[in-house]
């Protein structure tokens, strides 16, 4: 069960994380799904959207996964991140991820997020697995 409304996800980001990529788009069930619009900042030569880009966003959105379930944590933490990137993402599109939960502890969330170019939403471009280290409560 979600704790937390696409919209308190939003506003506790620009609260509390600000600089981060991407809006939150929807929340479920251990998941979550957002948007990026690319812009100039986030290209690399190509124009292809930059490793960094993806992989900051994958992380954000697994974030956002994790706090619809737990509710308003800013100390929840990325303590594990593996990112394969699958082919590149044109920097004409926006991006999207889909973030899943496969498990969510009382100290650590795990998950896994799949990030797609608006273009073509069946073959991901990155596949991200992570782990979260949850403040004690």
């Amino acid at each position: 069960m979600t704790v937390m409304t696409v919209e308190q996800i939003e506003h506790f980001l620009d609260e509390v994380f600000p600089q981060r990529m991407g809006r939150v788009e929807s929340v479920g069930e251990m998941s979550a799904t957002m948007r990026l619009a690319v812009g100039y900042e986030h290209l690399r030569p190509g124009p292809r959207v930059s490793g960094p880009t993806m992989m900051g966003f994958a992380d954000v959105a697994l974030y956002v996964a994790i706090l619809a379930q737990i509710g308003p944590e800013p100390m929840a933490v990325t303590s594990d991140f593996n990112c394969h990137f699958l082919r590149a993402a044109s920097g004409e599109h926006d991006i999207i991820a889909h973030a899943k939960l496969i498990k969510l502890g009382r100290r650590l969330g795990v998950g896994e997020v799949q990030v797609f170019s608006a273009a073509d939403e069946t073959r991901p471009v990155v596949h991200v697995t992570a782990s979260y280290a949850l403040p004690a409560t």
